[in-house]
């Protein structure tokens, strides 16, 4: 009764196995450290920015950050030709741009795993419709098909993440319907046909959670690009406009003063790199966690 005791163990759980793998990459840890922080700053902007972020302070124009000479301790890393903190400014556009970019990926994700899914189950005419129309999306860059969805729309919030969304739709649907290919062949698959599944609860319910793996991947990705497509369309002026304190937005504004102040550009610079880049690598830890194919050897 003891030895049989002894191998009755619980294997651990999805969440705490993910974990597991995550806590054996530094790069993730700290990829997912800073995300944090980006992401607790914009949940809590209005109580940690310390000045409203569209408040000018006339008699401040484009004082440096407090460790330079003439900085100022209100200032901590100094203010904008308008005389606007740009801390406050960074921590609020932190808010604005992880709010368009998690919901363009959204936006992107479930139409493409639902058009991936399709397109895998009816291989042909429709199938071969919807790859297609992919393809010719994807003859166009995706910043280029935002500027064009953009240009037809009009600038704004919502058609922002609209124009990033459909310029990443190819990717997920390209993705969704490799995965699913690949798991229409096995065994699982055909038993569930044998036992009488139809096509919409043998797609959702046995295909797509075993094609989650790549695309959470790809959307983990997809976040670090859709930032700096957010960013690269403000400072196109095509995205979010003055005088919401968006990153690229910020950037554009600091051009004329570049060359006397050049903090102004560089901290939303800075923001957008080190974000970017904490996003890149808690999205190759997740590569390596979700697919034992990709885990390092040792």
């Amino acid at each position: 009764m003891t030895a049989l005791a002894c191998t009755d163990v619980a294997p651990p759980s999805p969440a705490r196995e993910l974990w597991r793998s995550l806590a054996a990459s530094p790069g993730a840890l700290a990829g997912l450290g800073v995300l944090a922080l980006v992401i607790g700053c914009g949940l809590f902007a209005p109580w940690i920015a310390p000045h409203d972020p569209v408040l000018q302070f006339r008699a401040d124009l484009l004082r440096p950050p407090i460790w330079s000479a003439g900085g100022d301790a209100r200032y901590l890393l100094g203010t904008d030709e308008l005389g606007r903190d740009i801390l406050s400014r960074l921590i609020y556009g932190a808010r604005i741009s992880l709010f368009i970019a998690s919901m363009s990926v959204a936006m992107a994700m479930l139409p493409g795993m639902a058009l991936g899914l399709l397109a895998a189950l009816h291989r042909n005419p429709l199938g071969a419709l919807i790859m297609r129309a992919m393809d010719v999306m994807l003859a166009l860059p995706g910043i280029l098909l935002a500027i064009c969805v953009i240009a037809i729309l009009g600038p704004g919030l919502l058609n922002t993440m609209l124009a990033i969304a459909i310029g990443a739709l190819p990717s997920y649907t390209r993705l969704a319907r490799a995965a699913a290919l690949a798991e229409l062949g096995k065994d699982y698959v055909t038993a569930s046909r044998v036992a009488g599944a139809g096509a919409l609860r043998l797609m959702v319910m046995t295909v797509l959670p075993n094609c989650l793996p790549p695309l959470i991947v790809n959307a983990t990705l997809g976040f670090s690009s859709a930032i700096l497509e957010v960013a690269g369309l403000g400072f196109l002026g095509l995205g979010v406009q003055a005088p919401m304190p968006e990153w690229g937005t910020m950037l554009a504004s600091a051009r004329d003063s570049l060359h006397v102040a050049p903090w102004v550009m560089l901290m939303p610079g800075l923001t957008i790199l080190v974000c970017v880049l904490a996003i890149n690598l808690l999205g190759d830890g997740l590569r390596d966690a979700l697919d034992p194919r990709l885990k390092k050897a040792g």
